[in-house]
């Protein structure tokens, strides 16, 4: 591995770690810090993040061929998990646990760890297949993770209060639409088809918000593992991070190289991509849905060190 793509994970933990100091001193100790500074990041600037990715999207000039070979696996893989996580779940677990244990199974560091990475070892064509990746990631996996969420909410609530289907599905439909994962989604669909273009103004806004959800979400890791503690969350979150790291580029290296036959840059693309540490956003369903909050920083730190060891391991596959 690079000693830039080291550096980069080194970064990323010297945040986590410094958010971690401030949870523990009387900066920002408590529950509360952490409460405000995932609504922040959830309501603000994830919004913002994921509505200039949508209004800017070039749907023609996208590699088509890559994307298959990339979110058919991982979304198979998401969807495969969940299931699992449902068949296993107890009657008293929360009902969002199962999905946000499979998004945290499925959704990867492309920017921060994927960049650098990929720009490294592939130059700029490898660079161009995988901005295509981050321009769907979070939209497909995030809006996917909200909908298996407020599903599994409604099923419960439809359950415990007896009240009708058709209430059931309205309020569900409308949980769904209204989310700041969802709404900025369609409403970013919705202006890319008038083919406009985002005024200069509001895409620098909107580009400065988005740029302060990374940052947000690493202190939050580390508030989080203050707050909370690793306590009990060892073994699930070292699961997780396996299954990150080694389940999911497997089932994306078997699709891409026989089941469309890439080979060369576009297998090494895909492959990598989905070998990358657990995201950060992914705490921010979390913490939005009090659900695994300990685990998943625990996963996404756990993963992010081990990527240092599995990277050269998947160059080394992908090299025969």
């Amino acid at each position: 591995m690079s000693l830039a793509i080291f550096l980069k994970l080194l970064v990323l933990i010297l945040i986590v770690t410094i958010g971690w100091w401030a949870g523990r001193t009387s900066m920002l100790r408590g529950p509360e810090p952490v409460r405000v500074i995932s609504a922040v990041a959830f309501y603000l600037l994830a919004p913002a993040l994921l509505f200039r990715a949508t209004a800017k999207i070039d749907a023609h000039h996208l590699p088509w061929q890559t994307l298959t070979a990339f979110f058919v696996p991982v979304m198979a893989w998401l969807l495969f998990n969940y299931g699992l996580q449902k068949f296993m779940a107890k009657a008293d677990d929360a009902a969002e646990k199962p999905a946000v244990r499979a998004l945290s199974l499925s959704f990867g560091n492309n920017v921060q760890v994927g960049l650098p990475l990929i720009a490294s070892l592939f130059g700029d064509t490898g660079l161009s297949l995988h901005v295509a990746i981050i321009s769907l990631h979070a939209i497909l996996l995030m809006g996917t993770g909200t909908l298996l969420i407020e599903l599994d909410i409604a099923r419960r609530q439809h359950h415990a209060q007896q009240q009708s289907l058709a209430k059931t599905l309205q309020q569900t439909l409308r949980n769904i639409i209204i989310r700041p994962i969802v709404l900025p989604v369609m409403s970013g669909f919705a202006f890319n088809l008038t083919g406009l273009s985002l005024p200069q103004p509001l895409d620098e806004t909107l580009q400065l918000m988005g740029s302060g959800t990374v940052p947000l979400c690493l202190l939050l890791i580390g508030l989080s593992l203050a707050h909370h503690g690793v306590k009990g969350s060892v073994l699930p979150a070292t699961l997780i991070s396996a299954g990150k790291m080694i389940g999911m580029p497997l089932c994306v290296y078997l699709t891409a190289r026989y089941g469309l036959r890439l080979e060369g840059v576009q297998l090494a693309v895909v492959t990598l991509g989905a070998a990358l540490p657990c995201g950060s956003n992914t705490l921010m369903f979390a913490q939005r849905y009090q659900t695994l909050e300990a685990e998943t920083s625990a996963a996404i730190v756990m993963s992010t060190v081990g990527f240092a060891i599995m990277a050269p391991l998947w160059l080394l596959v992908l090299s025969h």
